[in-house]
């Protein structure tokens, strides 16, 4: 295929993915003109009875896969639409939690170049539409889609949806969202319909939050006031109102996230049994998240890449492998608050092995071994540093491989093209 040439709905998926990167001029535009033209004349704008809408700046991959989780397990067709991927572009895309084959995408390219005419999208935009445009193809009941940075502005917020999540508040994304928490939260906010449920599962929300829902007339269901949840240690309780639900299992995933989940799931008027609901925590599982993919010895992948989930992995960790020594492979993107996710993991980590990422964003081991305390030892790639680790970790050891959705990526794949190879 030449520089310029457009593929067909037949064109293999990576020759599409290729085509995706050169045919706008920046990787992120944030702004909806463009993709919303289309979105509209394509008729995508509502691709399923029932949209949920996840923005936050943790936590949102993990509400999708607890709503999944449970939805599907209560009969639904659940539609996800998450990014990044970690190492298939496939993982973006799915439904009941189960990848769609690449000839789909690429008929779903096809179709989206074909109905965008002269308006020019980023690969991003052409990503969201083309899953939209899967959906609807695929007749889901439920369609759930993570928002990729921030919110009003971001390609999943044309469309048409019910209910809009806020699953946490930080500083993040800089340079696109600036480091003032009111703007940051006004940004979040941009997904709320007016006259529909909007559930923000942050403690401390700034104050731009609550406004934004006054201001367009959104039912804001704030934790710790419409509702709230207990940790018990191996149970957890969850109420709203005069309604509890009691003794729950514990899900693999973060705690507040599920109490988020099923606040949205009570104000969607989807048709969900208790059981349904401890079925799906019991059983929601998300590919780097505190996953473990080796118990001799102890491997967790988890794509913490800020100071707030850095600080919420630390507690895990330290809660749940205490006075064990945990070698740490990190690699990460330089537009990261580096020093103070570092500073967060410093409690739990002994020993480290930093890892130079590679890309326009990336950051290199030098800069994230600035910031480790008597850190000498640098590797050019997360492979490098995790076969490093592998060498040096004893029986009762763990590793841990954290940073970036790169730095885990490579690390999962790596893994499991071994496991091919025994």
């Amino acid at each position: 295929m030449t520089l310029n040439s457009i593929p067909q709905a037949t064109s293999p998926l990576k020759v599409w993915l290729d085509y995706l990167s050169t045919i706008h001029t920046s990787a992120i535009d944030l702004g909806l003109e463009r993709v919303s033209k289309v979105a509209c004349h394509a008729k995508l704008t509502k691709p399923a009875a029932k949209v949920i809408t996840v923005a936050g700046t943790n936590g949102k991959g993990s509400t999708c896969a607890m709503l999944e989780a449970i939805l599907s397990d209560a009969g639904y067709r659940v539609g996800v639409y998450s990014s990044p991927h970690l190492i298939r572009y496939t993982e973006r895309v799915r439904i009941n939690g189960n990848e769609l084959a690449d000839e789909l995408h690429s008929q779903a390219f096809a179709a989206i170049e074909e109905l965008r005419g002269e308006t020019s999208l980023s690969f991003f935009e052409f990503g969201t539409l083309a899953a939209l445009w899967l959906f609807k193809q695929q007749a889901v009941d439920v369609v759930i889609l993570e928002v990729g940075l921030g919110g009003r502005l971001d390609a999943t917020n044309v469309v048409d949806h019910d209910i809009s999540i806020i699953t946490s508040l930080a500083v993040d994304h800089v340079d696109w969202l600036g480091s003032d928490i009111n703007v940051i939260g006004y940004e979040k906010a941009g997904i709320f319909r007016a006259n529909h449920p909007a559930i923000c599962g942050e403690p401390t929300p700034p104050g731009s939050v609550a406004a934004y829902a006054d201001e367009i007339h959104a039912e804001l269901y704030q934790v710790g006031i419409q509702f709230n949840y207990t940790d018990n240690g191996d149970s957890w309780d969850w109420r709203s109102g005069a309604f509890d639900l009691t003794e729950l299992p514990k899900p693999t995933l973060p705690l507040p996230n599920a109490a988020t989940a099923l606040m949205a799931l009570g104000v969607s008027g989807l048709d969900v049994s208790d059981i349904n609901i401890v079925n799906g925590l019991a059983n929601a599982k998300l590919a780097g998240r505190m996953q473990c993919i080796s118990t001799e010895p102890l491997i967790i992948l988890d794509v913490a890449h800020n100071p707030h989930s850095a600080h919420y992995f630390s507690q895990q960790m330290q809660a749940r492998y205490p006075d064990r020594t945990i070698h740490a492979v990190v690699g990460m993107l330089h537009d990261k608050d580096i020093k103070d996710t570092v500073h967060e993991l410093t409690d739990v980590v002994d020993c480290w092995y930093p890892a130079s990422l590679h890309g326009p964003r990336a950051a290199q081991a030098s800069e994230i071994a600035m910031h480790i305390a008597g850190q000498t030892e640098q590797f050019s790639h997360p492979v490098e540093a995790f076969k490093a680790a592998m060498t040096q970790v004893g029986k009762d050891d763990v590793i841990v491989v954290v940073g970036s959705f790169h730095t885990v990526g490579e690390v999962l794949e790596y893994w499991q093209n071994q496991g091919e190879h025994k």
